[in-house]
């Protein structure tokens, strides 16, 4: 039976001393609760809904460690994420983001043209792409 349940209240402060002096670390994170880290919980379900994840585990070690390096490397080199405006993380961190996006610019008002030859006094031909 606990001081708790023969009536007397247990103080907070008591009980944290009593971590500190056990040695023990309390942890910051809530009872219960799997979500207290939004970003590794938004990795694990990326993870988890990869098409490659293996339906039944992994089985072994070794397995699950090749697993997760190729998925670090897909994640961070090939996936374009929606939230850096479909940039891969390497792009984004490495400075070629913004001369992506420049001939994604480019690339739209091309074809904007292309798709609007004829109707109107700017043709294709008075198009100038300033594009590298």
């Amino acid at each position: 039976m606990s001081r708790e349940q023969c009536g007397q209240p247990m103080k907070g402060a008591s009980m944290l001393e009593t971590l500190y002096q056990l040695g023990i670390t309390p942890s910051r994170s809530r009872p219960r609760v799997s979500n207290d880290n939004p970003y590794s919980e938004a990795m694990f379900r990326t993870c988890k809904y990869c098409p490659d994840y293996p339906a039944k585990g992994f089985t072994t070690l070794d397995n699950s460690r090749v697993w997760v390096k190729d998925f670090v490397d897909w994640y961070n080199n090939k996936h374009h994420h929606s939230g850096i405006k479909f940039l891969t993380p390497h792009q984004r961190h490495s400075g070629q983001g913004e001369a992506v996006l420049e001939k994604r610019r480019c690339m739209k008002l091309l074809k904007q043209k292309i798709q609007n030859v004829g109707r109107g006094k700017q043709g294709i031909g008075r198009f100038q792409m300033k594009c590298g």
